[in-house]
C-alpha cells in the first residue's frame, strides 16, 4: 500500500519543485478502500493557492491504495514553479507513479535568427 500524500511530497522533494496548480482524480471504488470518500474522487489545487488551501489539497490526498497491482487507480497532473515542468501519471502493467517531465530546449537549428 502506497500513501498518495506521500508519494507526491517525496516526489516533489527529490525533483525539488514546488506546485503551480494540480488536479488529480482517483478511480479507487469506496468498497475498495473505505478511506476514499466523494471529496476525494477529484482533488484540485487552483493557481495563486494560500497556505490553507494546499494543506486542504494534501489533507484530501491523504490516503492508502495498492500503486502495484490491478488497474491504475490515481490520475492526474501537477504543474511545477519551473517553467516547462510537470508531473504526470504513468501506469504500466498495473503499476502505476508520478513522471517528472520537462519540456525539451529548443535545438539551435530551430531557433529563430
Amino acid at each position: 500500500m502506497t500513501n498518495a500524500k506521500e508519494e507526491l511530497l517525496g516526489h516533489l522533494e527529490r525533483t525539488k519543485s514546488v506546485i503551480k496548480c494540480a488536479t488529480i482524480n482517483c478511480g479507487i471504488s469506496h468498497w475498495y478502500h473505505d478511506e476514499l470518500t466523494e471529496d476525494r474522487r477529484s482533488i484540485d489545487l487552483r493557481e495563486g493557492y494560500h497556505v490553507g488551501e494546499y494543506e486542504e489539497f494534501l489533507h484530501r490526498l491523504d490516503f492508502a491504495y495498492d500503486n502495484g497491482y490491478g488497474g491504475q487507480q490515481v490520475y492526474g497532473t501537477v504543474w511545477l514553479m519551473e517553467e516547462g515542468t510537470w508531473l504526470e501519471r504513468d501506469e504500466y502493467d498495473g503499476s502505476e507513479w508520478w513522471d517528472y517531465k520537462k519540456c525539451p530546449s529548443i535545438p539551435d537549428n530551430l531557433k529563430s535568427k
